[in-house]
């Protein structure tokens, strides 16, 4: 039997899977800006792609893959705008 290859945006199918699986992401502490990068870029390909975040969030394609890139720290507005997007919304709470 062939191996399939594992695509993590198989299994965010629901909002709920997302803000779980970027709750987790985040709550790592060896995680950094470019695990979160990853990780959102993962929910976009789950969501339809670079061009459906895209016409969700009403940023151009280019503009969001550059954001999505761990080459750049896009702005907190546009990470906003994605997982709002995406049916999920950043919260904060004190750490432990």
């Amino acid at each position: 039997m062939p191996a399939v290859p594992y695509k993590t945006s198989d299994y965010l199918k629901t909002p709920e899977a997302i803000a779980e699986y970027l709750n987790v992401v985040l709550e790592d502490p060896d995680s950094d800006h470019e695990d979160l990068l990853i990780a959102l870029r993962n929910v976009a390909e789950a969501v339809g792609g670079v061009s459906e975040l895209s016409r969700r969030t009403g940023l151009n394609r280019a503009g969001l893959s550059r954001a999505l890139s761990t080459r750049n720290t896009p702005k907190i507005d546009t990470v906003h705008k994605i997982v709002k997007a995406c049916g999920v919304r950043l919260q904060f709470t004190a750490c432990a």
